[in-house]
């Protein structure tokens, strides 16, 4: 049986890989692609989820929930690696689609019809699950597993010297969902930063003419130049892709239960994640956190989902 699932985005060229995997994993029924601010603002996030969806035509439609700003976000975003619009200067047309509901408003409702079957998987700040915290406490209880890509342990950050970007983006969202009463599971830096890829990748692409292998095509050589250009690097990490392997091939992967926060107010250290690593440890445990990954063997899985991908579009 499918595994029902809500995937919460701020596409992102890193994203849009993983979306493109999970809509045609026949192990994954996508109930939902909510947008959230992050890479680009919410209104073109928002357009993003909506343009990627229309352009890869899965063999089902998820809904697609609207991002709102969020109260109180980083004044840095992602744009200088995935471009003003997030996804390579394309500027993909609005699918014309009017009247979204609101994200958390979409989890709401399906968290309802199917309680105690979805997993949320945050490829983004958690301000649209952040908001569901504090609204609708109650129906925390009915979520089967969250998800989170974010957050290091040990490895440097990738937004500042100490925080990595989507909690850094919204660290007082990120803090409400690591203190809530849910079951979290975290896919770190120091876990994604191993699932790199070079230019090689172009090869192992589905063909142009398929609807994944054509969007695919126009955005990651993008990616592997603002590499090139702005970072020094001649490969790129997958996060999202493998924050949802996470899900997918959960044996790939070793976990270790730790005890996190987010620090929201630091001027050095927004958006960190701290564990309580102590041998007396005071604070609680809340939450499973990657700690290793078989890098050889996500790697291939993360390529023949896309292939897989491509031969279904």
């Amino acid at each position: 049986m499918s595994k029902k699932i809500i995937i919460d985005c701020d596409p992102g060229i890193d994203d849009t890989i993983a979306l493109c995997m999970a809509l045609f994993d026949p192990r994954l029924d996508v109930l939902a692609i909510n947008a959230v601010a992050g890479t680009v603002e919410a209104e073109q996030s928002t357009n993003n989820v909506a343009a990627i969806i229309n352009m890869l035509d899965p063999p089902r439609y998820p809904r697609i929930g609207k991002a709102t700003p969020a109260e109180n976000a980083s004044i840095t975003d992602d744009q200088f690696l995935n471009g003003s619009d997030g996804l390579a200067e394309s500027h993909f047309e609005p699918s014309g689609r009017q009247h979204l509901q609101p994200s958390e408003k979409v989890m709401v409702d399906l968290i309802q019809q199917h309680p105690n079957q979805i997993t949320i998987l945050c490829l983004g700040p958690l301000t649209n699950l952040a908001r569901l915290v504090r609204w609708e406490p109650n129906i925390l209880t009915l979520i089967d597993q969250i998800v989170i890509s974010g957050g290091s342990v040990k490895h440097a950050g990738n937004a500042t010297t100490m925080a990595e970007r989507n909690i850094h983006y919204d660290p007082s969202s990120a803090q409400t969902v690591f203190t809530s009463a849910t079951t979290k599971s975290l896919v770190p830096l120091d876990v994604t930063e191993e699932i790199r890829f070079g230019v090689e990748l172009l090869d192992r692409l589905p063909s142009p003419g398929t609807h994944v292998g054509s969007l695919l095509r126009k955005l990651l050589p993008f990616a592997f130049r603002s590499a090139h250009q702005k970072l020094g690097e001649e490969l790129i990490p997958l996060y999202d892709p493998t924050a949802l392997m996470s899900i997918l091939e959960p044996d790939l992967f070793s976990w270790e239960p730790m005890a996190g926060r987010v620090e929201t107010k630091g001027e050095l250290t927004r958006g960190m994640t701290v564990f309580d690593q102590r041998l007396r440890r005071s604070w609680p445990i809340n939450m499973d956190v990657a700690s290793e990954v078989d890098t050889l063997e996500i790697k291939e899985a993360i390529i023949r989902s896309i292939r897989y991908a491509g031969q279904k579009s």
